[in-house]
């Protein structure tokens, strides 16, 4: 306030001095002339004081002019404060760290930003502190990489010095000299530019890499003169010059007249269209060729929307144009295929789970028309629960990156249905998961099928109840479950006594209907015991208690049940039984023993009388003696060549066996026993079975089959069984190959037929054998289809060539309406697969006639021709009279 006060009166002061001095100016004096007339003048009082105040003014003046100097100064020097408080707040306030040095290299600013930058204190830059010095401090701080030497060379130059800081952190340095003989440096933080320039880099690189392998040419030139300056290499290719050659170069420069033009042409028309874009198709000279190239052009334009360059790109479509009408066909040709495959198919997309493609069949699943799920997840369509669960499993398969498989219910306007869905994850180039295939087929029907298939195979056709397997199967558990217990139970094999000649009476129709009631009565009087129909006319139980007071009085009270009159449609049909009994543990120890025990009861039973009841005892024995005799003589005939061959014919369904219907035989084994005779196949085979001898007789019928086939004139299919041991024990396809080039038979002809068993014991083993016997060039069939519980997923996992029906459904036609349904749905079953069925067990006309009409291929069985020495049927095979030959020898 004093030094603004000061000021003030300093202002006052300078005026009034001034005024003083023109006042002291203007006062007389006296003239020199008067001075030296007079020079002894006594001096004037007035004229001293007038002096004096004259001095006085001048000193006030002199006073008032150094006043006002040194106010202008402290003034000039606020101002410069001022000034330098701006700069300095200002460059406080940058977003670089700036530092200034006067001529001699001292510090003579330094804002915050910098000290910010270089982790600093202020008290760590004190005043005129040297630059070198600040230099080699930061760089003992760590956050100086280089020298200071090196560092004043390296930010002099234009492009500045970067310095890689602790975290990462990069900073651009500048150096400048100024004219004063000073220096300015400023410091950048530029981590994020330059990881945007990384950034921009490598993507720059990823276009150029991209343009630059593209399979189509590409090329780039400038506007306003054509030249070009860019053609990736599919371009140096097709035009065949270098790239070097090509850029800076317009069109006429390097191309024919007529190319040229017609480049030019196309050039224009881009830039006359009102989007920048144009696609054409023209023919250039390549060589001593022309070629269509398929064009498209587009106009790249600049920040003020003004044209700047134009790209092209274009394909040589020559061979395609020629290829297109086929390719639109087979476009169509797929598109309908995958319309029209009886599944449904969607294609998704891994990274969102939208649908591309989903086929017509996959409208039941999404409840939409296809175009409408396209784009959508499953999120979108089903409700909350179904997509999560659908979610869930997408991500298992995607995870599993392979083919998952499962059923699970979908909803679909038709009700809830069990689908078969596959997923299958597409992998992309660097092997992540890119698409989902799926596949929904409907199995309703068919499992349905299956478990009516699964049930027919282990109960009876015409009564329901278990059947043999069924009843061994329980067997088996009900020795595990009283193993190492005091407990008992009896195995009753019951026989219904008459049943030939109520059939021979009434007719077969009334003999199933006993058949049904007496199963009904059994199952009534069992006590909960199981009950089993093990043949024909067999029954078996099983009843707990103690033995073998239990078993007798169940045996006894069947009896008394069963010899009550039956009505049947309205005849009075009476009936009885006989019963052998075994009892566990006394009896056997296993299924087969207890059941084969009860079985020897039941025919020491037989032999005494008719409705008696026997219990097994150990004499008994003598048959399973007798099964051990037929064992040795079974061996003694396969090396004496004992057995000999029969054949069967087997004929289209819908032509007449003297009509050349016929198509080939079945090799059946028979076996003529010196002391014997005949043994029936059932009691041969099964000991063969069990005994290991089939695979060295299987060689033998295989072998002896394909010599007779092979000489046949006409070439007919002969088809042979192979056994599961067969599989098992050897090389079975060696032997096959060995056999073929032995006896010269065509592979085509031969038809193997095997069942089940060959792929239970060794999935993946069987399965392999089965594609070398293919790969042979033989024809595999499925025998006995429909008497087991696998055989749809056996034919799902490979291509078999025929499916036999097991003769039990042909029998069961006209009784049972199941068996009619399974066999409708076989044969659609093997005609969706593109397999033969055949038939066999065809007796009767009517039966015939059915598997006619529902279209069955092939029949077999006593209606068409029993098995008998190929002689009999020499007109088959179209041998004439002269060139008849001995029937199928004995070999023995």
């Amino acid at each position: 306030m004093a030094g603004r006060n000061w000021q003030a009166s300093g202002r006052t002061m300078i005026p009034a001095g001034i005024v003083a001095c023109l006042l002291a100016s203007t006062l007389p004096l006296p003239t020199a002339h008067a001075a030296t007339s007079q020079p002894a003048i006594t001096t004037d009082p007035g004229l001293l004081w007038e002096a004096a105040i004259g001095g006085i003014v001048v000193c006030c003046f002199l006073v008032s002019v150094a006043v006002w100097v040194l106010s202008a100064l402290r003034k000039v020097k606020r101002s410069q404060l001022r000034r330098n408080a701006s700069v300095s707040s200002a460059l406080n306030n940058l977003n670089q760290g700036v530092v200034i040095t006067d001529p001699r290299q001292r510090i003579v600013f330094c804002n915050d930003r910098y000290l910010e930058i270089y982790g600093l204190a202020r008290s760590d830059v004190p005043p005129l502190m040297n630059g070198v010095a600040l230099l080699e401090l930061r760089r003992r701080r760590g956050v100086l990489d280089v020298s200071p030497e090196d560092f004043f060379a390296l930010a002099s130059a234009p492009e500045g010095h970067i310095t890689e800081l602790p975290g990462g952190r990069a900073i651009l340095a500048k150096h400048f000299h100024l004219p004063n003989g000073g220096s300015l440096s400023t410091h950048e933080d530029c981590t994020e530019q330059r990881q945007l320039s990384r950034q921009l880099a490598s993507t720059k690189q990823f276009l150029e890499s991209v343009l630059q392998n593209v399979p189509v040419c590409v090329a780039a030139k400038n506007i306003e003169d054509g030249r070009y300056i860019f053609a990736n290499r599919a371009f140096e290719r097709f035009s065949r010059f270098s790239r070097d050659f090509i850029v800076g170069r317009r069109a006429d420069e390097i191309f024919r007249p007529d190319t040229a033009a017609s480049i030019e042409a196309a050039d224009r028309a881009a830039l006359n269209s009102p989007d920048g874009q144009y696609t054409n198709e023209f023919v250039v000279e390549r060589g001593s060729r022309k070629r269509i190239l398929a064009s498209n052009r587009v106009i790249a334009r600049n920040d003020r929307n003004e044209p700047e360059f134009l790209i092209a790109w274009f394909d040589d479509v020559t061979e395609r144009k020629s290829l297109s009408r086929e390719l639109e066909s087979t476009k169509k040709f797929l598109e309908l295929v995958v319309d029209n495959i009886p599944v449904s198919l969607t294609v998704e997309r891994v990274s969102d789970g939208r649908y591309l493609l989903a086929n017509r069949s996959a409208e039941t699943i999404l409840n939409r028309s296809r175009e409408e799920a396209t784009g959508l997840t499953a999120a979108d369509i089903f409700d909350p629960r179904e997509a999560s669960l659908i979610i869930a499993r997408d991500q298992a398969a995607i995870k599993k990156r392979g083919l998952l498989t499962e059923e699970h219910p979908i909803s679909t306007k038709n009700g809830l249905r069990l689908f078969l869905t596959r997923r299958m994850t597409v992998l992309g180039d660097a092997g992540e998961p890119q698409y989902l295939i799926k596949t929904h087929e409907d199995v309703t029907d068919r499992r349905q099928t299956e478990s009516r298939m699964a049930h027919m195979a282990y109960h009876d056709g015409l009564t329901d109840l278990p059947n043999r397997a069924a009843f061994l199967q329980a067997l088996t558990q009900m020795i595990e479950a009283c193993s190492g217990s005091d407990e008992e139970f009896a195995v009753l094999s019951i026989d219904l006594d008459g049943l030939k000649e109520i059939n021979d009476v009434f007719g077969h129709a009334t003999g199933d209907k006993l058949l049904i009631e007496v199963a009904k009565r059994l199952q009534a009087s069992s006590r909960g015991g199981v009950v089993a129909r093990l043949s024909g006319d067999e029954f078996g139980l099983i009843i707990d208690g103690k033995q073998p007071v239990a078993g007798m009085l169940l045996a006894e009270q069947l009896a008394e049940t069963l010899a009550k009159e039956f009505m049947i449609e309205g005849k009075s049909v009476r009936t009885g039984i006989t019963t052998g009994i075994s009892i566990f543990p006394h009896n056997g120890a296993d299924a087969a023993s207890l059941l084969a025990n009860a079985g020897a009861a039941l025919f020491r039973a037989k032999a005494k009388s008719r409705g008696t009841i026997s219990i097994y005892e150990p004499e008994m024995d003598e048959q399973i003696r007798d099964r051990r005799v037929l064992h040795q003589d079974l061996s003694t005939a396969i090396k004496n060549n004992e057995l000999l061959l029969y054949y069967q014919p087997q004929a289209m369904s819908r032509q007449l066996v003297g009509d050349g219907g016929v198509i080939g035989f079945e090799s059946l084994a028979r076996w003529r026993h010196p002391v014997r005779g005949f043994v029936q196949p059932s009691d041969f085979i099964p000991l063969a079975e069990e005994s290991g001898l089939i695979v060295e007789m299987g060689e033998w019928i295989l072998r002896e089959a394909c010599r007779e086939a092979a000489s046949w004139p006409l070439p007919l299919q002969i088809a042979v069984n192979l056994s599961p041991a067969q599989f098992a024990h050897g090389d079975v396809v060696s032997l096959v190959h060995s056999i073929l080039l032995e006896t010269g038979l065509s592979p085509g002809r031969l038809e193997l037929e095997i069942t089940e068993g060959v792929l239970i014991e060794d999935f993946d083993r069987g399965l392999a054998l089965l594609r070398r016997l293919k790969g042979l060039g033989v024809r595999i069939s499925m025998d006995d289809f429909g008497s087991g519980y696998s055989s749809l997923s056996y034919l799902q996992a490979f291509p078999f060539d025929k499916i036999k029906i097991d003769r039990a459904f042909v029998m069961n036609l006209g009784r049972n309406p199941q068996s009619a349904a399974i066999i409708r749905a076989v044969i659609g079953l093997g005609h969706g697969m593109e397999m033969s069925i055949v038939a066999e067990g065809v007796e009767t006309q009517e039966q015939l006639g059915f598997l006619a009409e529902q279209g069955c291929d092939v029949v077999q069985g006593y209606l068409i021709g029993r098995p008998l020495p190929i002689s009999q049927y020499d007109a088959l095979v179209g041998r004439t009279k002269a060139e008849m030959v001995k029937p199928a020898r004995r070999t023995g």
